[in-house]
């Protein structure tokens, strides 16, 4: 059996790409905090959904809702509502978002 061993430069760099969140903006919650106003009609004022076809945001990973509303934004994905809650969001906009979302902590109980 034979055994590679990458170079420690290359590692750190695949470890970079993986692990890498690809954005050139780190998100701040209190910013997306903020900015959540919008949202919670529908997503609660703490992420936790008011509506039955409205998912909970609050502990989402911030890479989850970041593709999303990215992909809202875009018409990739396709939502009435979201179209044009996502259309005037810029980069930044979204990651704070992403950022606060991420940032609650939930907790989840079995009955």
């Amino acid at each position: 059996m034979t055994y590679r061993c990458w170079p420690a430069g290359l590692l750190s760099l695949a470890t970079f790409l993986v692990l890498g969140s690809g954005s050139a903006h780190a998100g701040d919650p209190v910013a997306g905090k903020a900015k959540a106003g919008m949202c919670t009609t529908c997503h609660g004022p703490l992420g936790l959904s008011q509506l039955p076809n409205a998912p909970n945001l609050a502990g989402q990973p911030a890479i989850y809702t970041t593709e999303q509303l990215k992909n809202y934004r875009s018409g990739k994905r396709t939502n009435e509502v979201m179209a044009v809650i996502a259309k005037p969001l810029s980069d930044a906009d979204i990651d704070d978002l992403a950022t606060w979302y991420a940032s609650i902590q939930i907790s989840v109980t079995e009955k």
